[in-house]
């Protein structure tokens, strides 16, 4: 947030530019005349800007930057967000051997500060900019999105409370909403009411950013104009309703997941943005090994079976199913999927969306499936043992079922089956293969180095891995060479752009059939699937780290998972 006023007025006393009756002059008059306390106040001293601005940075004990003398990288700006910069009045400006330059109206703002400090994962170099040379830069290097849109809350505002529906530019707000949320990187965008206004808050980054308020008479426009957009009820104002838009933007198109649930002061909005870049799932890039890629083609033109992705929630399983779906679907096929929710649409593949409401689960629209001649069915989810029971069966009847399971890992799915009340005659004459997963960040490959094994990460690979496997992979000898991302603007200064797969890839052949039918331990299987081929995702992992991909940290981070 901006420099408080309180605190200015203190560094002005503790720098001796102003005495205490007349930073209390200035003070009041600021507030009656609704004027700016820092320009107010630079104009009384008398001085120079850059001069009067060090002297406020020497009582911030920071720096003070010149702006207007700095030739700065547009790509460095587009790492912060446009809504961020504007809101928290920032900008980076530079990126050197010390570290990353940020300025700041408000160098005492730590949260801001040490949020960005924890996504720039390096070091920060704080200074000190005044609140008009910051947004000069702004306003030279975004987008002007956030104008339009502010533009037309404010056209908006000046209706009054009685404005007809048919006058407000309601269709226009909506679309530069979506429009701002999608270039500011927001994964949500919340729209709440309140008894006075509605406010609209965005999610950056993990954390929720107010936008704008807006006049509470907007909010059952917007809200009426989302439902047409998503074909929801537009008469229904009691009731949860789950939907989904798209609207395009440039050259793609982004998908937008409705979820409107009513609350004490009305109907509260979450709209979350999925880029249709993310549709773009080839089973290639998600970076199987070519063994594991070539077992899994192999079983899944298996006419009938199961293929199950495993994995805690957010570990791509569903990504991994949609890619097998591109691959299997074909003209000549009859694929169905009943799904919570259904990420994205695929042309030529009938989707079903779960809605407990209408008492459309999982299991019943798993049986009405069946009934509708399909060769493939995917099965979002396998939660309880009436649709583990259905989709094994389904699996024994001549189709090809995919869903995912949550289990920490391959071996551990079949018992759990078993122990979910499936036969394990039925487990093992049904399941073809089980992919079990995790999602780790890649190393961006604009600012990827080599750099030595610090003596600190082997201490922590030898307390969690084992000396055979640090021996194999050659992480027992410090000076051994890795890859880092050092951080630039095209991964934001993180270091990581983008995610892939590391994998375990279990295939039940006759061996495992018969350890299954004797309900042997998840161990059990699991030792002898690695004697006969199968490589633990651990192992997948550092192949990765070794191949340049990712780091060892990220991999034994999801490793405990």
């Amino acid at each position: 947030m901006p420099l408080p006023s309180q605190t200015l007025a203190g560094v002005f006393l503790k720098q001796k530019i102003f005495d205490k009756k007349t930073i209390t002059k200035l003070s009041n008059q600021a507030e009656k005349d609704k004027l700016d306390f820092y320009t107010l106040c630079l104009e009384q001293s008398g001085m120079e800007k850059q001069k009067f601005n060090e002297m406020i940075a020497a009582g911030l004990n920071v720096e003070a930057v010149n702006l207007e003398q700095v030739t700065i990288d547009p790509a460095l700006i587009q790492s912060l967000p446009e809504i961020v910069a504007k809101k928290n009045k920032a900008v980076v400006f530079a990126r050197d051997q010390r570290g990353l330059s940020i300025a700041t109206d408000n160098p005492t703002d730590t949260q801001f500060l040490a949020n960005f400090k924890k996504r720039a994962d390096e070091a920060v170099l704080v200074y000190f900019a005044d609140a008009a040379s910051i947004d000069a830069v702004l306003k030279e290097h975004h987008s002007g999105y956030s104008e339009e849109f502010n533009k037309l809350i404010d056209q908006a505002k000046q209706g009054g409370g009685e404005t007809k529906a048919e006058d407000l530019p309601i269709i226009l707000i909506v679309d530069k909403l979506l429009e701002l949320g999608y270039t500011n990187k927001a994964s949500d965008i919340h729209i709440e009411p309140y008894d006075d206004n509605t406010l609209i808050r965005f999610r950056i980054d993990g954390l929720l950013h107010d936008i704008a308020t807006l006049p509470r008479n907007l909010h059952d426009l917007i809200a009426t104009r989302i439902k047409i957009l998503a074909r929801l009820r537009t008469d229904e104002h009691r009731a949860a309703q789950d939907g989904k838009l798209q609207f395009p933007f440039e050259q793609e198109k982004v998908d937008v997941r409705v979820s409107i649930i009513p609350i004490v002061r009305g109907e509260k909005i979450v709209l979350r943005l999925l880029s249709e870049k993310a549709r773009q799932y080839d089973l290639e890039n998600l970076g199987f090994r070519r063994e594991d890629l070539e077992k899994i083609k192999s079983n899944i033109q298996e006419p009938w079976g199961m293929i199950l992705a495993t994995g805690p929630t957010g570990c791509g399983k569903t990504t991994t199913l949609y890619a097998i779906l591109k691959i299997l679907n074909k003209r000549e096929v009859n694929i169905s999927t009943i799904e919570d929710p259904v990420e994205y649409d695929i042309e030529g593949i009938n989707q079903i969306q779960v809605n407990p409401q209408t008492n459309l689960t999982f299991a019943l629209g798993l049986r009405a499936l069946v009934r509708q001649d399909p060769d493939i069915i995917m099965v979002g989810e396998i939660r309880d043992m009436e649709t583990a029971k259905i989709a094994i069966n389904s699996a024994m009847t001549g189709h090809l079922v995919l869903s995912t399971l949550h289990t920490n890992d391959a071996a551990t799915t079949l018992p759990r089956l078993i122990d979910m009340g499936i036969e394990p005659f039925l487990v093992a004459s049904t399941i073809n293969i089980v992919i079990a997963q995790r999602l780790v960040r890649k190393i961006c490959e604009s600012c990827k180095q080599e750099k030595p094994l610090a003596e600190e990460t082997v201490a922590m690979l030898a307390e969690q891995l084992s000396g055979e496997l640090l021996k194999k992979y050659g992480f027992d000898n410090p000076p051994t060479k890795l890859f880092q991302g050092t951080g630039c603007s095209k991964c934001q200064q993180t270091g990581f752009k983008g995610r892939v797969g590391i994998c375990e890839l279990l295939e039940i052949n006759e061996e495992i059939k018969e350890l299954i039918m004797s309900r042997a331990t998840a161990s059990t299987i699991e030792q002898k699937a690695q004697a006969m081929g199968m490589l633990p995702m651990i192992e997948d992992g550092l192949l990765k780290v070794k191949a340049g991909v990712t780091t060892i940290e990220e991999i034994l981070r999801v490793s405990k998972e």
